[in-house]
């Protein structure tokens, strides 16, 4: 989450008169504007954003997927950036600046995260102060509210799914925002009929939410959420559907999830698909392609089951969680239920910044098994199933229903559905 800072600059009006004896009557005032000189950051302040700055610029010339980077003059992007990271007075400005540059490729994996966000990442899956609510960049400056976690500060101030956080603290959003427990934070909010809330909420310590979970509530079938691809998915995977009977159908969570290791989609896949399968072409800076196969094992299970299949994915399903559901879809191993992901599916890779911060860049091209490039394209769902902000505000989860329902049917009848496109 990376916004700006704002100059202020401070106008002063001085009168003038100009006397030249006798000979000369008093001119009339003349108002003149003098523009102040613009703040400068402290000398270590300045260093350490040219070391930022160069070590962005660097990496993206030597380490990028494509050496021509799609056609821009990265020279000339330095000469107007580098001024610009240079002056800033703080993470905001110089984060908004290394943003607006790594813009220009048009990628949405090339980004840079202040030390704060690195650090808010770090703890994601630790005891910590939350305010609980998921937020997502609707516009510029402005976010919109995903969802919000039952039994917190959030929850308990009534913020809702689809509003719209304008302002925290009178300030937008920004990368050097720390939550901490017990410190009141003012949100300013527009609901979606355009009105305005102004909300305080008190952030307190609450334990993380598992990247991984399985819901069994529902007879003959499982429901596995996958917050992330994150190291032990693979293991857990297998785990879960140890000595599964092949009755139960198995529905894969991916809504929400931005990716992760590519090593866990590869276990993932391995849960489904036999091993040695080609899945994806990995193309690296070079142009050399690889061919990505499955290693088999599927953690503790040691091969792929055979239940019935589907997978949940909507916008915000971004990378390994494209790359999933593609190899599955492709081999026609599960169907795809939801909207359509992000197209954001270049192999990417972070680096640590100097100043406790990290780029993430993209150092490898993908190709489905199939050939099909997903970056700009993504996945598009066997079943398209919306779901809205007022469906999350009333419980609702028709994805998850259309899923279990669609799995219910013979197979002739899932492909029936599949092919309607909608159920």
């Amino acid at each position: 989450m990376v916004l700006p800072a704002r100059r202020a600059f401070l106008s002063i009006i001085a009168g003038a008169v100009l006397l030249t004896g006798t000979a000369f009557a008093s001119a009339p005032a003349v108002a003149q504007t003098v523009q102040a000189a613009a703040p400068a950051p402290s000398r270590d302040r300045a260093r350490m954003n040219a070391r930022v700055f160069d070590t962005v610029w660097s990496l993206v010339r030597r380490q990028y997927y494509d050496p021509a980077l799609h056609g821009l003059d990265w020279n000339a992007a330095r000469q107007t950036y580098r001024p610009q990271a240079l002056a800033a007075l703080d993470d905001r400005a110089l984060y908004r600046t290394l943003s607006t540059m790594l813009d220009q490729l048009d990628d949405e994996h090339a980004g840079a995260i202040s030390p704060a966000m690195a650090r808010r990442q770090d703890e994601l899956r630790t005891r910590r102060a939350v305010m609980g609510v998921s937020l997502a960049r609707q516009d510029g400056d402005v976010w919109r509210i995903e969802s919000v976690r039952s039994g917190s500060p959030a929850e308990e101030a009534g913020l809702q799914p689809g509003w719209l956080l304008q302002t925290v603290d009178g300030q937008s959003w920004g990368v050097d925002f720390d939550v901490r427990e017990g410190h009141p934070i003012q949100l300013d909010l527009t609901d979606e009929a355009g009105s305005a809330h102004r909300v305080m909420v008190t952030p307190r310590l609450m334990d993380p939410i598992p990247a991984f979970s399985a819901d069994r509530s529902r007879p003959g079938v499982l429901v596995l959420r996958v917050e992330a691809f994150e190291s032990g998915l693979g293991r857990w995977l297998g785990q879960s559907l140890a000595d599964l009977p092949p009755e139960t159908d198995v529905i894969l969570d991916l809504r929400g999830n931005p990716g992760g290791l590519l090593m866990e989609a590869d276990a993932a896949l391995s849960c489904f698909l036999p091993g040695d399968r080609q899945w994806a072409t990995r193309v690296s800076r070079n142009g050399r392609p690889a061919a990505l196969t499955i290693l088999a094992g599927c953690g503790a299970l040691g091969g792929p089951v055979t239940n019935d299949v589907a997978l949940l994915v909507d916008g915000s399903s971004r990378s390994a969680a494209e790359l999933t559901p593609a190899a599955l879809q492709e081999a026609g191993r599960a169907l795809v239920i939801g909207e359509h992901t992000a197209g954001a599916v270049l192999i990417s890779q972070d680096t640590p910044l100097p100043d406790g911060g990290r780029i993430t860049l993209s150092r490898a091209d993908y190709l489905t098994a199939g050939g099909v490039r997903l970056e700009k394209r993504g996945v598009e769902p066997d079943i398209v199933v919306t779901r809205t902000a007022e469906d999350r505000r009333a419980g609702r989860d028709p994805a998850l229903d259309a899923a279990i329902a669609v799995l219910a049917l013979d197979p002739e009848a899932q492909r029936a559905a599949a092919r309607g496109s909608a159920f």
